[in-house]
């Protein structure tokens, strides 16, 4: 039995939602596709995923460049000798920070489009592209409470999320009939990940861990997603801690 493939786009620090996603598609038995742009912090979490006995690869891929996104579908599609073709897809791409509106330069609000909506579009496109021929398939977005609104000095973040928002509802009443499940998760809250803890740490202290996103936590939401009977399809899941205010 061929073993099945999994992509995974926007894989940075171990301790963060990539990591997370990758070790759990890996953990269900999958092929893992490791994709980001640092092969360093790639080779780290595929070190660890096959140190676990699971089995993954690493791909240095831009995935705002419409090039290395195609090149990543072609490896995803012929992964090799004894695996499928991939059927499970993740958008993980993020940047954030927060810039007065009035400071807002017009090459920041393109270059945070570009990382949160326009790689989002490339992914979503090339799964399409190759998952509907299959006639199955999941691909899922990562997205932010930002996707539903736009808080101050947020307007370039929110912008791009709700733009990726948009699109995977599209995407979603497209090809859902054709056996492709497509869900948006809106992360709400801060992930107890490398990122947070190294730029806000005070953040981090004042939330306290029961007060933050467990990144294994989302990935085992995104797995739950995956397996969902095609009868009870959701499109939309909203994940924050316990502690949150909404």
């Amino acid at each position: 039995m061929s073993t099945p493939t999994a992509v995974v786009v926007g894989v940075g620090a171990s301790r963060g939602l990539g990591g997370a996603l990758c070790r759990r598609f890996a953990r269900g038995g999958y092929h893992v596709l490791v994709a980001g742009r640092t092969a360093a912090k790639l080779a780290v979490v595929v070190s660890e995923i096959t140190a676990a006995g699971g089995s993954a690869e690493a791909v240095v891929a831009d995935a705002t460049v419409e090039d290395d996104v195609g090149h990543l579908f072609d490896r995803a599609m012929a992964p090799g000798a004894g695996r499928a073709p991939a059927d499970l897809v993740a958008f993980n791409a993020g940047n954030n920070q927060r810039i007065d509106f009035c400071e807002l330069e017009a090459a920041q609000f393109e270059a945070f489009w570009r990382v949160g909506c326009y790689a989002g579009f490339l992914v979503g496109r090339e799964a399409a592209r190759r998952l509907v021929p299959l006639g199955r398939g999941t691909v899922l977005f990562t997205g932010a409470s930002a996707s539903l609104r736009g808080k101050p000095d947020f307007a370039h973040f929110a912008a791009a999320k709700a733009g990726l928002r948009a699109m995977a509802q599209s995407m979603a009443r497209t090809y859902g009939p054709q056996g492709i499940h497509v869900a948006h998760v809106v992360i709400d809250g801060g992930i107890n990940g490398e990122r947070l803890r190294t730029f806000a740490p005070s953040m981090v202290e004042r939330l306290g861990e029961e007060g933050l996103l467990d990144p294994d936590a989302i990935a085992e939401t995104y797995w739950q997603l995956h397996g969902q009977p095609k009868s009870t399809w959701a499109l939309e899941i909203d994940l924050r801690p316990f502690q949150e205010v909404f």
